[in-house]
């Protein structure tokens, strides 16, 4: 058994580096400029960027103030999102568990939905929305707040499974309905897991926001767009709004972990 296992796992190595060996080959044969010719200039660009801002270092305090506004509007988008999706992923989830759900047999469909919605990337969806609604924050509300809906709703459900049943049959058994069930027997035995997950989502989306903003929708990342467009001369703003979404990133996981901790830990 032991020489099976050691066989089992040199031709799952072998073929892990031969997927490796092949991948990289026809990426690199497909891509414009070969890797390994083009990489002593990683670090061109970076220094070039970073020696500019240092020499106009005194610029950055003002540059931090005037885009606060437009990193206000990158969490108002992760915010209201990561709500309109974690109430989606509420009853998707409820729906979509074993011995919970409304119509058992339709618990396919609603796993399908989720899958569908979890399978597609934020970014896709945005620039489909941008040709229906056009830019701004709204598309960017929509395209994450269905993603999230989701991957919450996995999530959610896997909480869910692990309710414990006696509440739920006793509400049953005095004539509750499905909705009272849910609201009093489930709901306050799983919402601090489902707390946490929506505060650890609501970090990511912060992050998803900032980049849909490379695609005309609003927010810190459209100014870091515009900024890395103008080129040299504009390197100092480049590397405020970097500095300015960085802090804001660092605070905003701070702040929820200690939440979360509190929420699942209860301490």
């Amino acid at each position: 058994m032991a020489r099976r296992k050691r066989m089992y796992g040199g031709i799952l190595l072998v073929l892990f580096v031969a997927f490796m060996a092949s991948g990289w080959w026809l990426a690199d044969e497909r891509n414009a400029g070969g890797f390994w010719d083009g990489l002593p200039q990683v670090f061109e660009f970076p220094s070039e960027v970073l020696s500019e801002a240092w020499s106009k270092a005194a610029n950055l305090p003002g540059l931090f103030i005037e885009h606060i506004p437009a990193l206000i509007e990158t969490i108002n988008i992760a915010g209201v999102a990561t709500l309109i999706g974690a109430l989606m992923a509420m009853g998707l989830s409820l729906l979509a568990t074993r011995g919970l759900a409304r119509w058992p047999r339709l618990i396919p469909l609603f796993r399908r939905s989720m899958d569908a919605l979890r399978a597609i990337p934020e970014i896709v969806i945005a620039l489909v929305l941008i040709y229906v609604l056009g830019g701004g924050p709204v598309p960017a509300v929509i395209a994450i707040a269905l993603h999230t809906g989701g991957a919450l709703g996995k999530l959610f459900s896997e909480v869910a499974e692990n309710a414990d049943l006696k509440p739920i049959e006793g509400l049953q058994s005095v004539g509750a309905t499905w909705g009272q069930r849910m609201w009093l027997g489930v709901i306050p035995q799983v919402a601090p897991n489902w707390l946490s997950y929506a505060l650890l989502r609501f970090e990511i989306n912060v992050r998803a926001s900032a980049i849909l903003g490379f695609v005309g929708e609003g927010g810190i990342g459209h100014d870091l767009k515009l900024a890395m467009q103008w080129g040299q001369g504009r390197y100092d703003k480049v590397v405020a709004i970097f500095l300015l979404l960085f802090l804001a990133i660092v605070i905003i996981d701070r702040v929820s972990d200690h939440f979360r901790h509190k929420l699942v830990k209860g301490q």
